[in-house]
């Protein structure tokens, strides 16, 4: 995807070609996907507000309430207490998934993990506020959507029956009522009807605006919210001229490889036979084994600075072989979790633990991303790698690399004392420097006592 597109809807109807882009047809998907889900939660709900329905109608009308309403208000409040929370998760589950239908910036549960049995996992989520947010919503699906549609959806009605009025109001047939109007000729109806013609053209933009708003109700109340513990963006530069920079880094790392890397590589072997060819105990015999030997060492910086520049391993194996990579040679355990788009067998790769030197090379995905993106996701994953075994006291370490949509995201998570600062000279915002130049964006989820989390997602048109 190109890097003037809007990620989300609300962006989207600010753009003049909305009304000829996939837009409108994005949110009308949207919009109709969310007919049948919150019709099954108003149900749902209507019964559990039914005894509380029923005795605010007898209060108001001053009749007595008995003890039985009572009893049912009580066992309708614990069931919606108990049920509530039970429906809403795998709602939000499903919610975060078809966001993506109108917003390509993936939501990340605020749920925290629940280790442990069934009884354990039920205690961490009936005490969670993300649990109760997505109870709140599964609520403003049941009752503020439906209004919503319903005064949407007449507005359209109303002004397609008015272009239509014309027909319905000649030949005799009597005055027609649309609305507050009330239309006895064809000549009367006939400029209301030009208008709401002209007037056809903004419904796509009400259904995007109806489906934009959900669409933050969806983002605020079913992702990551509020606290230390929330994603906080780390602060970034607007990055320019990045296919300029891409290619001269290109050409920068062609000719160290097949210019001054080759010329080294020879220089060293020439130097090695000139030492062979020179007695021990000439004068000679210990300048050459001392330039020799700097010439190896130079030959090993020189590696790693064409290293630095495009990994190898990157351009050999992909990115998830490289991350892998990667995870093998850090000091610390790391798990590598790599998602169904990176695994050459189509599996889940989940759990992989990074590939040690003597076992078989990841595959290559299916299809490769953006060499920017690549390069970016990359080097983002070895210096916040780094940035775990130098600074965070953590003792394992896991790195998440998936695909949502038409985002990659890549995730390092490690168990140390957490506190990370991007101003403390941690190289984070270096990291969010580069991530921007892609059109991305790094967050930051570090609390005191930890853990951390350091979140990256890069759009990519693959």
């Amino acid at each position: 995807m190109p890097n003037d597109q809007p990620r989300h809807l609300l962006a989207a109807l600010t753009r003049r070609r909305f009304l000829v882009s996939a837009w409108p047809w994005r949110s009308l998907g949207y919009l109709a996907s969310t007919g049948p889900i919150a019709l099954i939660l108003t149900i749902k709900w209507a019964l559990f507000g039914a005894p509380w329905i029923a005795t605010a109608e007898r209060l108001a009308e001053g009749r007595p309430v008995y003890g039985a309403v009572v009893f049912a208000m009580v066992v309708a409040a614990g069931l919606a207490l108990t049920v509530g929370p039970l429906v809403a998760i795998p709602l939000a589950i499903l919610e975060r998934a078809r966001l993506l239908i109108v917003d390509d910036r993936p939501v990340r549960s605020g749920h925290r993990p629940a280790p442990g049995g069934p009884l354990r996992w039920l205690r961490i989520r009936y005490t969670e506020a993300a649990t109760w947010r997505e109870v709140a919503y599964s609520l403003f699906l049941a009752t503020v959507v439906p209004l919503a549609y319903g005064t949407v959806a007449l507005l359209i009605l109303l002004d397609l029956a008015t272009v239509v009025s014309p027909g319905f109001v000649g030949g005799g047939r009597g005055p027609i009522q649309v609305g507050f109007a009330t239309f006895t000729s064809a000549g009367q109806a006939a400029p209301y009807a030009i208008l709401a013609l002209l007037l056809l053209p903004a419904a796509p933009y009400l259904l995007g605006l109806l489906a934009a708003g959900q669409a933050v109700v969806a983002r605020a109340l079913l992702g990551e919210w509020g606290g230390s513990t929330a994603l906080v963006e780390v602060a970034r530069s607007r990055a320019r001229l990045v296919g300029a920079y891409e290619a001269e880094r290109r050409r920068i790392e062609r000719d160290l490889h097949d210019g001054a890397q080759h010329r080294l590589t020879s220089l060293t072997l020439q130097l090695g036979m000139a030492r062979l060819d020179v007695p021990d105990d000439s004068p000679a015999a210990a300048p050459l084994t001392a330039a020799h030997e700097q010439a190896k060492e130079l030959m090993v910086v020189l590696r790693e600075v064409i290293a630095g520049i495009r990994p190898q391993t990157l351009t050999e194996l992909g990115l998830a072989g490289a991350v892998r990579e990667l995870a093998a040679r850090s000091p610390l355990p790391v798990t590598v979790s790599v998602g169904p788009a990176f695994d050459a067998s189509g599996g889940s790769g989940s759990g992989s633990p990074g590939a040690g030197p003597g076992s078989e090379p990841p595959g290559l995905a299916a299809g490769r991303l953006p060499e920017a993106v690549e390069t970016t996701a990359y080097f983002v994953a070895s210096e916040a790698l780094g940035n775990v075994a130098r600074h965070s006291g953590a003792g394992r370490a896991r790195v998440t690399l998936d695909r949502a949509g038409r985002t990659l995201v890549l995730e390092v998570r490690d168990d140390g004392r957490g506190g990370a600062d991007p101003a403390a000279g941690t190289g984070l915002t270096g990291l969010a420097d580069r991530v921007a130049a892609v059109n991305g964006r790094l967050l930051l989820s570090s609390p005191p006592g930890g853990p951390t989390l350091v979140r990256v997602e890069l759009p990519c048109d693959q």
